[in-house]
């Protein structure tokens, strides 16, 4: 039997479940990406003035770091598997997806399908991929 992994992943959390033989292994992984608030900026009470600006390419620059810093440990954990199925909602699953195309070629041919879900449970997670691979 062939090692499948799923991973549902949003930018706080990614759950990856592994089957390997009849065996499963569930761990979540917490991420290290800041939310963000702008702070500052100008404004002025006149009609057509300047509006408020924020400067967020440090904040930007920083948050994709972060990113490239998760999606690594999830790579790191799920490269041993035959078949990988990504899933979640918003686009973290479809830039794990991407950074997966630039950096890890031999995972990223490993992925049968990115879908997009609506937050789960972890007992969702794993129903939703064994029933994904038919196990």
């Amino acid at each position: 039997m062939e090692k499948v992994t799923g991973i549902w992943i949003d930018k706080r959390t990614a759950k990856i479940l592994t089957i390997d033989d009849g065996s499963e292994y569930f761990q979540t992984i917490k991420s290290s990406i800041e939310e963000y608030r702008p702070k500052g900026g100008s404004g002025t009470k006149l009609k057509g003035g300047p509006q408020d600006v924020v400067q967020d390419s440090k904040y930007t620059e920083r948050e994709k770091q972060q990113q490239k810093r998760f999606f690594k440990s999830i790579m790191d954990t799920v490269g041993g598997s035959d078949q990988i199925v990504i899933l979640g909602p918003a686009e973290m699953g479809a830039k794990l997806y991407s950074e997966l195309s630039e950096s890890d070629p031999t995972v990223y041919k490993k992925v049968s399908e990115v879908k997009t879900t609506d937050s789960m449970t972890d007992n969702q997670v794993q129903a939703w991929i064994k029933k994904y691979f038919k196990l």
